[in-house]
């Protein structure tokens, strides 16, 4: 069945099709003994849900000249221009670069980053200092199902896309990851910390993220 993904699982009990809103990628779950003939004709039956929740997806934000960008609390416009300078620059409410224009998503994706682990580095160092703890390290990445992760270790990993989000949704999420330095499980004791170290109530930041979170993960694509 073109363009979805066929899984067998020994958990399922009944056939499921689903699509992931942060990839568009749809996905067929069947029972480790389901006739895989009867399965694609159910799923091609779906077609018109399939078709909807498609309708439904974000819209891709590709990195090119003339996007705007919402980075923190501002919006940022990527400017390009002939040139030879290859580094991004921002000033004021634009994204400044030149050089080749092919390599101009590759070059701002970059910066991106850059600037989400500066500031996810300095709002973890502050609430570590609120919480009396120490973190080992801070890095980023690009994972689909978390936005961040904190290891026994004391590493804190985030998603470098929380940089798109509004500041206030990436520092409480920064307080949710510092305040498992504390407590490693998610009971009362752990989010009341939360909510001191944050220092206001945090739900409205997950809030943020579960309605928001799947168009993030479009910023960056063409298609």
């Amino acid at each position: 069945m073109e363009g979805v993904e066929i899984v067998r699982s020994p958990r399922a009990r009944s056939l499921r099709l689903t699509l992931d809103p942060t990839t568009g990628r749809a996905r067929l779950v069947l029972p480790r003994r389901a006739a895989l003939k009867t399965a694609i004709a159910w799923a091609e039956g779906k077609q018109d849900w399939l078709a909807a929740q498609r309708a439904t997806l974000p819209q891709p934000v590709p990195f090119m000249p003339g996007t705007l960008l919402s980075v923190g609390d501002a919006r940022l416009t990527i400017a390009w221009a002939e040139g030879r300078r290859r580094t991004v620059v921002r000033e004021g409410d634009t994204l400044s670069l030149e050089g080749p224009i092919e390599t101009v998503p590759r070059r701002v994706e970059a910066w991106l980053k850059r600037a989400a682990l500066d500031a996810l580095t300095e709002d973890t160092r502050h609430y570590a200092a609120l919480a009396g703890v120490s973190v080992a390290r801070v890095a980023i990445g690009d994972a689909r199902g978390r936005w961040g992760s904190c290891a026994a270790s004391g590493a804190i990993r985030y998603s470098w896309r929380l940089i798109l989000a509004p500041s206030w949704v990436r520092r409480a999420t920064a307080a949710h990851e510092v305040a498992h330095r504390v407590h490693m499980n998610h009971g009362a004791a752990f989010h009341a910390l939360v909510a001191t170290l944050y220092g206001a109530d945090p739900t409205p930041a997950r809030a943020w993220l579960r309605r928001h979170g799947a168009a993030l993960h479009w910023v960056g694509r063409s298609s």
